[in-house]
């Protein structure tokens, strides 16, 4: 080393400082990003591809670290992400009763057949709709997107009308299929997803809605006997992908530009396609495992329509009363984008 505090010593700490500060420089943003579901899941599984997109896109300077853990129990993952326990998760908007009520526009029976189709129909009505946008005041929104049709699961009897749906308990996920339960007769209780196996295989329950797919995901292939499908499904369950507000702001204008060039309509439509995929195996699976099916015909279908007419009339008020402008209208163009999308 030169002597102390000559040019040549000054001229080496500063070199020795700027050095020094190079790799605080180059150091990523990191998001911390919770799941609470099995990795293998569809939604774990498109969350770590959109993690993979964003650390491509951005050159390594936006990256996730995927959590071991779920850093909450479903319920708490909206709560979670807006109050900065975690930056990137995803959950069920009926996971938090009371807090969303424009969503179930994407929770109606009959809706549709594929996931793709109503998830990227649902995005693109959250994109028309500033009344969806600000119940999730507090988050970043990455998209909205929702599960493929709903099934009837149940370990007592073969579902072939209304009527065999009574005197049944069945675990739902909240939001509008909570309404419709009711409206069927059905005895209904809000429990999350992953606490299905345990509900049903000590009998505390006696039945489940879900899509294909979570047959496997939760592995109940070996408790359930019986399986009821619905043209276009008994119902849908919505989703939020999302991102803490704080931290999305924090980002540097260009890693900013990447996470809202691989938010929206992509990443909807990769949560639905991902799960028409494994729907499509769910079915495959359950025949395997002896699952007995049974397809509701013309008579069930219209008894459902007819129990259920009322629930669009309570939505409409609900959704004027968190501030959109025109619920029917925005219901009716979300049918017809969907119905567009699936031919």
């Amino acid at each position: 080393m030169p002597p102390l505090n000559t040019p040549s010593w000054r001229a080496c700490a500063l070199l020795a400082s700027a050095l020094a500060a190079l790799p605080a420089a180059a150091q990523p943003v990191v998001l911390t990003a919770s799941t609470w579901v099995p990795p293998s899941h569809v939604l774990s599984e498109v969350q770590k591809d959109w993690c993979t997109q964003i650390e491509q896109k951005t050159a390594g300077k936006l990256k996730c670290n995927i959590l071991p853990r779920a850093v909450s129990a479903p319920p708490g993952t909206f709560e979670a992400v807006r109050n900065g326990l975690v930056d990137l998760s995803f959950t069920v908007h009926g996971y938090t009763p009371g807090r969303f009520a424009t969503t179930q526009m994407a929770e109606f029976p009959f809706l549709g057949n594929s996931s793709e189709a109503v998830s990227v129909a649902f995005q693109r009505s959250y994109a028309r709709q500033p009344a969806i946008e600000q119940e999730h005041k507090g988050v970043k929104v990455l998209t909205v997107f929702t599960h493929g049709p709903g099934v009837v699961y149940n370990i007592r009897r073969p579902i072939t009308k209304v009527a065999d749906l009574n005197g049944l308990k069945f675990r739902v996920g909240g939001g509008m299929v909570s309404e419709v339960g009711k409206a069927l007769g059905m005895n209904v209780t809000l429990k999350p997803s992953t606490e299905s196996y345990e509900l049903l295989s000590t009998g505390v329950m006696d039945g489940t809605l879900f899509p294909a797919e979570s047959v496997e995901s939760f592995k109940i292939e070996k408790v359930i006997k019986y399986a009821t499908f619905f043209p276009g499904g008994l119902y849908n369950t919505s989703f939020v992908f999302m991102m803490n507000q704080a931290k999305y702001d924090s980002l540097a204008p260009e890693l900013k530009k990447a996470v809202d060039e691989l938010s929206g309509e992509a990443v909807a439509r990769q949560f639905g396609r991902g799960w028409d995929k494994v729907d499509r195996r769910g079915m495959a699976f359950m025949q395997a495992n002896g699952v007995a099916f049974v397809k509701a015909d013309a008579a069930f279908v219209a008894e459902v329509k007819s129990r259920t007419a009322g629930l669009e009339g309570v939505w409409i008020k609900a959704a004027q009363a968190k501030g959109m402008a025109d619920p029917a209208k925005a219901l009716a163009e979300f049918r017809a984008e969907i119905g567009k999308l699936e031919k």
